[in-house]
């Protein structure tokens, strides 16, 4: 990451997504540029997580974080005087997770996202969410923007 902006609390990262309360996963943004975003998050320990399910929290909620992280992203990149766009996962692909769950790990989750390519309707991103340096879940999601925007349907593909 070239570029060093202030960090970003929790209240500041939810004053940009639609994610509010508990659903709100991301604790802060550390650093941010251009083409990728480098999140940290605590609740996955929490037990009222509203991903957890009656034996914990899946390691496959990782795509939700990499998700929120994809979602500040866009709008940190969005003009300061304009509306972020909405954006929608639209799939995710060649995602490994090396752990069953995710409220085993003591330490706090590092998200990442990468902005691999994209235009103005569509950007796919590269994600891994890692705890003390290994990587726990990693893959590639796309995200289409301004569905409801005329040419921004999903018979365009990314590479």
């Amino acid at each position: 990451m070239t570029s060093q902006p202030a960090p970003l609390d929790r209240a500041a990262i939810a004053a940009r997504i639609p994610h509010h309360g508990s659903m709100c996963l991301l604790d802060r943004v550390d650093a941010w540029d251009a083409e990728s975003i480098r999140c940290r998050a605590t609740s996955h320990r929490d037990r009222a997580n509203p991903l957890r399910d009656t034996r914990g929290l899946p390691a496959t909620a990782a795509i939700e974080y990499a998700a929120q992280a994809m979602a500040v992203h866009g709008a940190l990149l969005a003009p300061a005087d304009g509306t972020p766009r909405a954006g929608y996962l639209a799939s995710v692909r060649s995602v490994e997770l090396a752990v069953a769950q995710l409220d085993t790990i003591a330490g706090e989750l590092e998200v990442r996202a990468e902005r691999l390519t994209g235009n103005d309707s569509q950007v796919l991103y590269g994600f891994t969410v890692c705890a003390a340096g290994t990587t726990l879940v990693s893959g590639r999601a796309a995200v289409i923007l301004d569905a409801a925007a005329p040419g921004a349907g999903l018979s365009r593909s990314l590479p």
